[in-house]
């Protein structure tokens, strides 16, 4: 399907490459604020995606979340309402057309204040869904959006009008008739305060043994309602949530702090390096020696 281009996202992919200019995550002035610029497509890319939203200026990117893949352009932008360990990958991007985005970190209290003062309701008795969606891009939200990237030719300004560009960028997003899903994260619901406290529990100790009566209880919730609404909003068990947590932790250790697989098994929680291996290649696609060697090798390319 062919998208469609305008002015606005020239503009911005203008100013996205301006602020950028090589490969990579670029931070920026606001601190919440980063931009990415690829020019080529990109290999997968595991890592706990953050609350924010994405908003593509040029190329195409696919992102997946267990077994469900979101590809999305210049038409869509992607938002991500709670922590989320996904596959991302650059799927169309040349030299002279690089894949361009930014990226808006969210949070969720400034959305929930945002919510209750312009007095927006979740739908009653609402099923919980995925924490991830794909929404479609206005024009107004392009032109808050540019706005923004503008305030980085003028950085004395980004304090105090910043805040006020991300309060609108909010308002258009959560305008769209796919914000009951980012409504639903930030209001305040009990059985999501209770998956949102269960995911933090697990990002700070994926290394201890996943007691899921425990956390159950502190969410406030029976073991088995736990476990549905947990897998409503990430697509995922705790048990597998935890388990890519951990993967993805040892992939880091070994590549960034040259510790061998039996070790950064042991850190992350694993108490067999061969069920270790296993998983690892399941995810990754490789052994643990192999695929540090693949990525170290990407490195040095």
């Amino acid at each position: 399907m062919e998208q469609t281009v305008t002015k606005q996202h020239c503009e911005l992919a203008a100013l996205i490459a301006q602020n950028s200019g090589t490969d990579g995550v670029h931070a920026t002035a606001f601190e919440r604020l980063f931009l990415i610029y690829s020019s080529q497509p990109t290999a997968p890319l595991h890592a706990l995606h953050q609350p924010a939203l994405c908003i593509v200026a040029q190329g195409k990117k696919q992102v997946m979340l267990a077994d469900y893949v979101y590809v999305y352009g210049q038409d869509q932008c992607l938002v991500v309402s709670i922590d989320l360990p996904l596959v991302g990958q650059v799927i169309e991007a040349t030299p002279t057309v690089p894949y361009l985005c930014l990226r808006l970190d969210l949070d969720p209290g400034e959305l929930s204040t945002l919510i209750m003062e312009a007095k927006l309701e979740a739908p009653a008795n609402q099923q919980p869904e995925p924490g991830l969606f794909l929404s479609s891009v206005s024009p107004q939200l392009l032109d808050a959006a540019i706005r923004l990237l503008r305030l980085l030719e003028t950085p004395q300004d980004i304090a105090i009008l910043a805040p006020l560009i991300v309060r609108e960028i909010l308002y258009r997003l959560l305008s769209d008739k796919q914000s009951a899903r980012l409504r639903q994260i930030a209001l305040v619901d009990k059985r999501l305060q209770g998956i949102a406290k269960a995911i933090d529990w697990l990002k700070w100790n994926y290394e201890k043994p996943l007691r899921i009566d425990a956390i159950a209880r502190e969410a406030c919730m029976s073991p088995s309602s736990f476990h549905h609404h947990f897998k409503s909003v990430t697509t995922m068990s705790p048990l597998q949530y935890q388990k890519q947590l951990r993967l993805q932790q040892a992939r880091r250790l070994m590549l960034g702090q040259g510790m061998d697989a039996a070790t950064a098994s042991h850190y992350v929680g694993y108490e067999s390096p061969s069920q270790f291996s296993r998983e690892y290649s399941r995810l990754f696609g490789a052994p643990p020696l192999r695929d540090i060697a693949r990525l170290k090798t990407g490195q040095q390319m």
